[in-house]
């Protein structure tokens, strides 16, 4: 069983002076209760719940860095859904709603309050057992955040964050993009007021923002998968109880016997390599049944391996 708690040391290792962390999640010893850790990164505040939207916290949540080369050591609970939130230059808002319920930093809404700030965050879990964490580069990819784990044994594990440059490289890359097909690459950067890159969104996201964006852009490729397997058959390994289940598009509909049918992905947000985009993939249900729903659910995007969207996905299906 792990340590009620975990030291995290955040260093400070960009060119600014001004970098301020926060550590949002539920905590897992105390009801799963919203926790965000105040300002001396040891003191956990659990917020109450408001009177009404947008309300402000009762306590000062956002830890100061210090200068570049800095570290702070923090002291966590066991969190799960937790996030660790930098900000160069400034400091978050963080709001609460009724609930109470958090109100995190938003990519896709410009009238957010840090829209316009510098900021981004690695994710986490911390439980009994072991800790669970990634660097989280899906809606957005901002500044650089890498993540050092030592473990009790001191063996040690790294994961880089993007190169000081990397920011600069996509959106080069998403303007060459954009010169070479003319579907709007471009339109997910976000740049401040200087004309400088803030952060490169997903398709996914910029499509929050923009509705139009890239309509129609996979059709053919669409249509090029589902006339396939009209004549082809679709196999998914489960690497489970429910083992290899086949299926065939039958009057436009992608059908696995016994399982359920699938419509064909009528909009972007089907298509795209992001696995909050996958989970809206459209369907319709079949028989009723605990084995069905549970072999229904490999074919969806919370189970990587059994991606039902791969097969539009991965070209080597309709090369």
């Amino acid at each position: 069983m792990t340590n009620s708690t975990l030291n995290i040391a955040l260093q400070n290792s960009s060119n600014t002076n001004t970098v301020y962390a926060y550590i949002t999640g539920q905590a897992l010893d105390n009801n799963n209760a919203l926790v965000i850790l105040e300002a001396d990164g040891q003191t956990p505040y659990y917020p109450t719940s408001p009177s009404s939207n947008g309300s402000a916290l009762a306590v000062n949540c956002s830890i100061p860095l210090g200068a570049s080369g800095s570290t702070v050591n923090v002291t966590i609970p066991r969190i799960a859904g937790g996030r660790i939130w930098f900000c160069m230059n400034d400091e978050l808002t963080f709001l609460l709603n009724p609930g109470p319920g958090l109100v995190e930093p938003s990519v896709s809404n410009p009238s957010d309050p840090n829209y316009n700030k510098t900021w981004g965050f690695c994710e986490f879990t911390f439980n009994d057992t072991q800790l669970f964490a990634n660097i989280s580069y899906v809606d957005f990819v901002s500044i650089p955040i890498a993540l050092t784990l030592t473990n009790t044994s001191g063996a040690t594990q790294h994961v880089s964050g993007i190169p000081a440059n990397g920011l600069q490289t996509i959106c080069d890359g998403l303007v060459a993009q954009n010169n070479t097909d003319g579907a709007g690459w471009n339109q997910l950067i976000v740049n401040d007021s200087s004309g400088q890159p803030l952060r490169a969104l997903s398709p996914n996201t910029g499509h929050v923002l923009n509705s139009s964006l890239f309509a129609g852009y996979y059709d053919s490729y669409v249509n090029a998968a589902w006339s396939q397997y009209t004549n082809q058959t679709l196999s998914v390994d489960t690497q489970a109880a429910w083992g290899v289940l086949t299926g065939n598009v039958v009057n436009g509909l992608l059908v696995f016997p016994g399982v359920g049918t699938f419509s064909p992905p009528q909009h972007l947000r089907h298509l795209l390599l992001l696995d909050r985009s996958l989970r809206r993939l459209p369907h319709q249900h079949g028989r009723n049944g605990r084995h069905h729903r549970s072999a229904r659910r490999c074919l969806k995007p919370q189970h990587p391996p059994f991606f039902l969207c791969a097969a539009v996905n991965k070209r080597s299906s309709i090369l």
